[in-house]
């Protein structure tokens, strides 16, 4: 790869979120990135039943595993998930089709979903050759089917964004799925369920992310290097 060029990220949207949608509500991150970093995001392949009030038709939410019928709930011990499996291969073909990419940018579920990539990555699964997530109110799913994702620490760098207000995924479950990496980075904002690119923030990105960038010596192979 050139030196001086941009990292590449693949955005994983929250759920009832889409490609167009996380797009439309990321434009000061991405303007905070720009000849850093640039961030390309793929649409979750499952709609959400019943569309709501901001569904055009054309664009439905969309989410990236359910833990009910056609439902999802950050915090349910969902007995039956439904939908993972095909999200991870729709995340795997982006990565083989619009690739290559850096790293990973997952907001909400979308967030959680790349923590769950990053485990398959420590532990060298080929699908996913990415070196390091940002995760921005993440969480670790409940689900017991999806307990083998954390069986151990999880060996890829990680900045986890962390919002105090945070009404939808309470920061105390960000926290905890920080805690399930080696040596997270931990970025605490005062806002909400949003993905944060003011001043404090933006630094915070430009920080992590510079430890990537061609010639700074921690590109290594993602997965190696567990400490």
């Amino acid at each position: 790869m050139s030196e001086g060029r941009p990292l590449r990220l693949l955005g994983l949207h929250g759920y009832r979120q889409s490609e167009r949608r996380f797009r439309q509500r990321t434009g000061a991150l991405r303007k905070a990135l720009r000849g850093r970093a640039e961030l390309v995001a793929v649409s979750a392949p499952h709609p959400v039943p019943g569309g709501g009030e901001d569904d055009d038709g054309d664009d439905p939410p969309r989410g990236w595993w359910f833990s009910g019928p056609g439902t999802f709930e950050a915090g349910e011990v969902a007995a039956a998930p439904a939908g993972l499996e095909e999200s991870l291969s729709a995340v795997a073909a982006a990565l083989a089709e619009h690739g290559p990419f850096d790293g990973l940018l997952g907001f909400s579920q979308g967030a959680a979903l790349a923590a769950m990539v990053c485990a398959l990555r420590a532990r060298r699964d080929p699908r996913f050759p990415v070196a390091f997530a940002i995760l921005v109110a993440g969480f670790a799913s409940r689900a017991p089917a999806h307990g083998h994702f954390y069986r151990e620490p999880i060996a890829l760098p990680t900045l986890h964004v962390v919002g105090d207000a945070d009404a939808v995924i309470a920061a105390p479950l960000s926290r905890e799925l920080a805690q399930r990496f080696v040596e997270p980075v931990v970025l605490t904002h005062p806002g909400g369920h949003f993905v944060p690119a003011a001043a404090p923030q933006k630094k915070a990105y430009l920080d992590f992310l510079d430890r990537f960038r061609p010639g700074q010596g921690q590109a290594e192979p993602p997965g190696a290097g567990a400490v």
